[in-house]
């Protein structure tokens, strides 16, 4: 397992869910959601520079099919301009049912859809992480696949 901070995006229309691990790769907790607009990959370069983080684990929305969606497309542009912003890593990662598994998670802890619109994302963003970083653990490989860095996304 590679040590290091890792960043677990989870990338929406209009919000962005944001997680991160310890050190050592064993638990990914939440930071923020945060609001989608020209600040997101700003926002999210600040977070990997006060972490000291070693990569990005962006959510990649398959359909269950394991085809592209709309959503599929958004997040492969928000990686490709993180990619190309910083030298930090960006992987993308298969993140089916994440979304539904995080409003589960809250329903189970006894909270209203309606009143965890903002939370939602982050809780998203943690399962991302986490099963990325269960899957390295498991595996001995790093999850999904680097985004390239080009100049222009």
């Amino acid at each position: 397992m590679r040590r290091g901070v890792r960043i677990g995006v989870d990338v929406g229309k209009a919000r962005v869910g944001v997680a991160r691990c310890d050190r050592d790769g064993l638990l990914a907790t939440p930071i923020e959601t945060m609001p989608r607009d020209e600040r997101t990959v700003a926002a999210l370069l600040a977070h990997a520079r006060e972490l000291d983080a070693v990569e990005f684990v962006v959510g990649l929305p398959l359909s269950l099919s394991g085809a592209d969606t709309a959503s599929t497309t958004d997040a492969r542009q928000l990686a490709a301009q993180l990619a190309a912003a910083s030298e930090t890593p960006v992987r993308l990662v298969d993140e089916r049912l994440s979304t539904v598994t995080a409003h589960r998670q809250l329903q189970a802890g006894g909270r209203r859809a309606s009143r965890s619109r903002s939370i939602v994302d982050q809780v998203a963003a943690v399962i991302i992480l986490q099963n990325a970083l269960d899957s390295e653990r498991m595996s001995d490989r790093p999850p999904g696949s680097v985004v390239p860095r080009t100049k222009d996304p």
